[in-house]
């Protein structure tokens, strides 16, 4: 009896010595970028909480599906988290059978990272000097101006399709798979007319002035970008940052998930993590928990909202 107690109990203990050694935080996109960035800064911050070694490994493929797929299925024993995004969590299973997951309730929603918005950019020498210009041409000739996206669907792909839905414009989204990275080398080099990206990875070719930055798809001046028009002063007002998440599998433990929650509530709240997202091109924008769940499942509901845009645009 003595013995069966002692093993009952065992795991309870385990929980409140939690974390005993390495914890894996997987991040579902591929090196550089403007995601792996904020997921090792979120690791290393972790790290300097638990004192134990946090690895990040990237898991790419599959418009992000594998390395979120990868945390939802694991032992909920604390050491395998991970990185997810508001277009991997919301959108993607909408869109794609066969996922371990369809909504908010099926992983352990942990805290929100940070947001970040959408811009918009054509060549310097374009002949579109403001998103006036550029919206007034889509206007006379619809699905005759294209912009890059750096995948179908992607965020950069919606947050057009959402100003086409909202403004009755026509823009043709071009997808390309190599990324944001060659999405704005295709506006660069002339085959499509704009790119649909985020600042952190164009912003060398806008410092050297390559690209002009028309329009932020955020409601107020964008801190990386203070120049950019954000669409909220457009009468088309609705946004879709991507958001960018921790997450676990659903089942922790109480004393793993709460010493969790409150390590990455004090990281996201911390001054050295704020002082980073403002550097690097996100926004502060901290939920916790349940706050967290309700964001993703409000993405839920705006993303069936595009995908019967399209679908009814066909």
């Amino acid at each position: 009896m003595l013995a069966t107690v002692a093993g009952l109990s065992s795991p309870a203990h385990a929980a409140d010595e939690w974390p005993t050694r390495d914890i894996t935080f997987y991040v579902p996109y591929a090196p550089g970028g403007s995601t792996d960035p904020i997921g090792r800064k979120y690791a290393e911050l972790l790290e300097k909480q638990l004192k134990v070694k946090v690895i990040v490994e990237n898991k790419p493929g599959a418009s992000a599906t594998i390395g979120t797929g990868a945390v939802i299925r694991a032992t909920p024993d604390g050491y395998t988290i991970g990185l997810g995004s508001s277009s991997s969590l919301a959108y993607q299973p909408l869109e794609m059978k066969g996922l371990v997951w369809k909504s908010a309730n099926d992983y352990q929603s942990i805290a929100k990272l940070s947001d970040l918005p959408v811009i918009l950019a054509v060549p310097a020498d374009s002949r579109w000097k403001t998103l006036d210009d550029f919206l007034a041409e889509a206007k006379a000739n619809p699905r005759k101006l294209k912009v890059s996206v750096s995948g179908l669907r992607s965020i950069n792909d919606i947050v057009i399709q959402q100003l086409n839905k909202l403004s009755g414009l026509r823009i043709v989204t071009v997808p390309f798979t190599g990324g944001g990275g060659e999405a704005t080398l295709a506006a660069l080099g002339g085959r499509v007319d704009g790119s649909s990206g985020f600042a952190p990875g164009m912003k060398g070719q806008i410092d050297a002035g390559k690209l002009r930055v028309l329009a932020v798809f955020q409601q107020g001046k964008y801190d990386l970008l203070p120049d950019a028009k954000p669409i909220g002063e457009t009468p088309w007002k609705d946004t879709f940052p991507v958001g960018y998440y921790v997450i676990a599998p659903n089942g922790l433990p109480k004393p793993i998930l709460e010493k969790l929650t409150a390590v990455s509530k004090a990281i996201v709240e911390s001054d050295e993590f704020k002082s980073f997202l403002k550097a690097n091109g996100y926004t502060s924008d901290p939920k916790i928990g349940d706050d967290m769940k309700q964001e993703l499942a409000a993405y839920d509901a705006k993303f069936r909202d595009v995908i019967k845009f399209l679908d009814d645009d066909k």
